[in-house]
């Protein structure tokens, strides 16, 4: 309660004028006492003293606390957390996420888009202190969630993603213009990007590797992901008897991706199920694991409130003492 430090310590001086005050006040009380004279003071001594003789210095005793609650209230308390040095990542990341109908193939499963968004969720929980964000795209691109280290709020925005919240098609180029927009004006030690595909670009006014110049620019590193099963995978299709499962090749731009990722720093990887993209997001988190010192800086928070509701309520309790069951007689 008193906390770490004062915010205005020379407060606590006047704490020397409280037991200057009790010693005036006993003083006070003991000159305004009359003298009366007994032979004896035997018959007083034996009987028997009421609770109010036994309490009658409360409401002075009560008072003198609340003036040193106050003062203590005054000095200002202050709880401070340690100024330390500690090592964290230092790494800025952005997931790039496909979300157009090929990312429904079932290959994977439940399905590629599930698939990635489950492992995408793993890597998220696996990072501390790192800021994440994450882009989507088919047609187009829009971020879905800025640069963060509120991972909660990310994993939610992760789990809302589906197919058909903008415009079929794969526009790579545009996706990696975005979130090179999103890293370019960091200033962490490491600026990643995380591109996951299944497809060929087809969409967008930025071809992939114009925009893969550009990262390397602003020092971006892309990792590359393609996601698809060799040869066929099954793609599933609304028919007039329900949803059917066609075979369907793989369409996959392996070199595209081979070359975005070497322009940049980065590494690509191809993932033909589950475990194979898990296995990758996992190299991908052990890779980035730059270590940098900072200094955590002192976070002060203010204790006087609590002393200020001491001292009024041990004001007010010694008000109620003395006007009801300890009231003098006039």
């Amino acid at each position: 309660m008193f906390g770490d430090q004062f915010a205005d310590g020379l407060y606590l001086w006047l704490l020397l004028l409280v037991p200057l005050a009790a010693a005036y006040v006993w003083w006070r009380r003991h000159r305004l006492v009359t003298d009366l004279r007994f032979s004896s003071l035997r018959s007083f001594l034996a009987g028997p003293r009421g609770w109010r003789e036994r309490f009658v210095r409360l409401p002075a005793v009560l008072r003198l606390l609340a003036v040193a609650v106050l003062i203590i209230a005054l000095a200002r308390p202050q709880s401070v957390s340690t100024r330390e040095s500690v090592n964290t990542e230092g790494i800025d990341i952005v997931l790039v996420l496909d979300i157009s109908g090929s990312m429904l193939a079932e290959d994977f499963s439940p399905n590629r888009l599930v698939a990635a968004k489950d492992v995408a969720a793993e890597f998220i929980r696996g990072r501390e202190n790192d800021r994440i964000g994450l882009v989507v795209f088919s047609g187009q691109s829009f971020t879905q969630c800025p640069l963060t280290t509120d991972y909660g709020v990310l994993l939610g925005l992760l789990a809302e993603i589906k197919n058909g919240m903008i415009e079929d098609g794969t526009a790579i180029g545009l996706a990696l213009a975005n979130g090179v927009g999103r890293l370019k004006d960091s200033q962490a030690k490491s600026k990643v990007m995380v591109l996951l595909t299944d497809g060929v670009n087809n969409r967008g006014e930025i071809d992939p590797i114009t925009a893969a110049r550009l990262a390397a620019t602003y020092g971006v590193k892309v990792y590359t992901v393609g996601v698809g099963a060799q040869g066929m995978a099954p793609f599933p299709q609304q028919t007039p008897f329900g949803i059917r499962r066609i075979l369907q090749p793989v369409d996959l731009d392996e070199k595209t991706l081979k070359a975005i990722s070497e322009m940049t720093g980065g590494a690509y990887y191809r993932a033909t199920d589950n475990r194979a993209l898990r296995a990758i997001y996992r190299e991908i988190d052990l890779l980035e694991r730059t270590k940098i010192e900072v200094t955590a800086y002192k976070r002060v928070s203010e204790l006087f409130g609590d002393w200020l509701w001491l001292g009024a309520a041990l004001l007010l309790l010694e008000m109620i003492l003395s006007s009801t069951v300890l009231r003098k007689i006039p």
